[in-house]
């Protein structure tokens, strides 16, 4: 959600930090700032602060033109306590000016807190929880700023990225972490940090991801890391796999344009080095599970939130279809609140994007208490749910920068039709299944750019649904996670209002909803289902309805038909989600939507 980005070396950090800014901008934000530690004596010497409401764009036309200093950090802030507003902006500062906090995350004791410092004669300048972190370091009388932010995280209760600059030590920055991102980055004589590696490969791809309750103290020719509790412990770096240009637009116009045109690059990569000819089957190593192992499970649990959600949809379903092992997916954000019944024969599953999505991580850490195997399904290389986790697969889908998923999306439900093809030809599934499933993997490159090759006639339909006050998404079984998706899709990035059911469920009240103004996408893959689907189309015609069906064929009872090759029964949602995703961006284009940075939302959703 929020970001953050810090320097420390020998050039002039200010330019550094609107640039890492400008890489997170991506993460969802509503206003942004930072703070430097001035070249000089005196008041320019100290610390400097610049804070705006708005875009980074704002925030640049703001900074002085001798705003220089070679350590800083800034951020861009997701409104959580208090409104948007120059005065919530990050950082946050003590009452004397010494102290510079910028924070991701939610303390959620800051009331309480608040509440004491008032009463000590505390007068704060915002609304904000992270404005006590800055006055708890500001009062501490400790002689070491590691000593200070420490004594100040033991008051806090919540979750948080942390850095802390302050004006009495200006040789370093201090991070920490408690589920919120901090990633160091190691140059040479300099370094940085960043809540997203997007913010530092510019620079250097030598990363080290800190640990929950783990803290960091960066000078320009070194860092150390040590728990909350002061233990030293021991930071390996590690490679960034991805460019800085993976980050860059490539000459589309938006990041989502440019990330679906990338989904038939990206499937080929998940399936690169995996696929096993000689037994139809596939090499997952990561799972760190053997066939013993996987014979044993009973039950699979997949648990996401928003497209990692319905991604685990498909994966369930694949799962059952190909291994014949009884699977459902949960939103991760409200199952560890149900007080659910943990089974040692059950595989969790926990797929995240980022890595990071705070609700699954939480469902992951309370899995991993109760003695459950879990396994990840993430893109990040090394993130929280990664290291986590007791194995899992990398989905390999590149950096993906626009707010909604969609190459991510894509390649999760690749990598779940790999792991149920694994457990399958583990148990029951037939050499000649397993063949066929993997002839099906192939074509999927082919067949995702034959479909974005009908973008120009996707994007004339959009324009005429454009208009449409709300939208019904509608689909039988593996049809039925398409239409969830797509919906979601469709309302994140244009705003239109848009519900998905199961087509059977069509006449159980929403039918209550058809009208000409509130057209129907039907998914109709050419299952066994397709003539009950046809009949589900017919009720929505007989009460005038519009309706635009994604099928494998022309559908005469459809206004319009966008026609999507024919793979596998089984992996046929698959390709199905691809046109929905046109139809969503050049809906929201025709709209004049800010597509890469949709409203009220946020890329990596590090709080509850």
């Amino acid at each position: 959600m929020c970001g953050i980005v810090g320097y420390i070396g020998k050039r002039d950090a200010t330019p550094l930090l609107l640039e890492g800014l400008q890489r997170l901008e991506y993460r969802g934000y509503d206003s942004t700032g930072l703070a430097i530690h001035g070249n000089g004596t005196g008041r320019a010497g100290g610390l400097r602060t610049v804070k705006a409401k708005g875009r980074v764009r704002d925030l640049r036309d703001r900074v002085p033109e001798r705003f220089t200093g070679t350590t800083g950090i800034a951020h861009t802030r997701w409104a959580t306590h208090g409104a948007p507003s120059d005065e919530n902006a990050h950082p946050h500062q003590d009452a004397g000016g010494r102290v510079a906090v910028v924070h991701n995350g939610i303390f959620d004791n800051a009331g309480e807190l608040r509440a004491r410092l008032a009463a000590e004669g505390v007068e704060f300048a915002s609304e904000t929880d992270t404005e006590v972190l800055a006055h708890l370091i500001g009062r501490s009388q400790a002689p070491t700023l590691e000593e200070r932010v420490r004594e100040a995280l033991a008051r806090i209760e919540g979750t948080y990225g942390v850095a802390v600059l302050h004006a009495d030590f200006p040789d370093r920055i201090v991070v920490a972490r408690n589920g919120s991102p901090v990633v160091l980055g190691i140059g040479e004589h300099e370094m940085l940090f960043a809540s997203d590696v997007a913010a530092l490969v510019s620079h250097t791809r030598q990363v080290v991801t800190l640990g929950d309750g783990e803290m960091a103290t960066l000078t320009a020719g070194d860092y150390r890391t040590y728990t909350t509790e002061g233990s030293r412990t021991s930071a390996t770096p590690t490679t960034v796999e991805w460019e800085a240009e993976s980050y860059d637009m490539a000459g589309h116009d938006t990041y989502m344009h440019k990330e679906i045109t990338e989904q038939a690059e990206a499937v080929d990569r998940v399936l690169r080095g995996r696929i096993d000819d000689r037994f139809a089957t596939v090499r997952l190593g990561g799972l760190n599970m053997d066939a013993r192992e996987a014979r044993g499970v009973r039950r699979v649990k997949i648990l996401g939130c928003g497209s990692a959600y319905h991604a685990g949809m498909i994966g369930a379903q694949l799962i059952e279809e190909l291994a014949r092992i009884p699977a459902d997916a949960e939103p991760a954000s409200e199952f560890r609140y149900r007080n659910p019944v943990v089974d040692p024969d059950t595989l969790y599953v926990a797929v995240s994007q980022s890595g990071e999505t705070y609700d699954t991580l939480a469902a992951v850490q309370e899995l991993k208490r109760k003695g459950a195997r879990v396994l990840g399904v993430v893109n990040v290389v090394g993130s929280a749910i990664a290291r986590e986790t007791d194995g899992g697969v990398y989905v390999h889908a590149g950096p993906e920068v626009c707010v909604v998923s969609t190459k991510c999306f894509t390649n999760t439900a690749v990598a779940f039709a790999l792991l149920a093809l694994h457990l399958g030809r583990i148990r029951d599934l037939s050499v000649a299944d397993g063949r066929r499933i993997i002839s099906g993997l192939r074509r999927l490159p082919g067949q995702i750019a034959e479909i974005l090759a009908q973008e120009e006639a996707i994007a004339k339909l959009a324009a005429e649904y454009a208009d449409a006050k709300s939208m019904m998404f509608v689909g039988r079984v593996r049809g039925y996670p398409v239409a969830r998706e797509a919906a979601l899709k469709l309302k994140e990035v244009s705003y239109i209002h848009a519900e998905a059911y199961p087509a059977s469920e069509l006449k159980h009240g929403p039918l209550a909803l058809i009208e000409p103004a509130v057209p129907t996408v039907a998914v109709l893959p050419e299952d066994e289902l397709l003539e009950k689907n046809r009949a589900t189309l017919e009720e929505i015609r007989a009460r005038g309805g519009r309706i635009l069906a994604v099928a494998h064929a022309e559908q005469e009872k459809a206004d319009h038909t966008v026609v999507v090759p024919r793979n596998e029964v089984e992996l046929d949602p698959i390709l199905m989600s691809v046109p929905l995703q046109l139809l969503a961006y050049h809906t929201a284009l025709a709209l004049g939507r800010d597509i890469d940075r949709p409203r009220n939302l946020a890329k990596s959703v590090t709080v509850e």
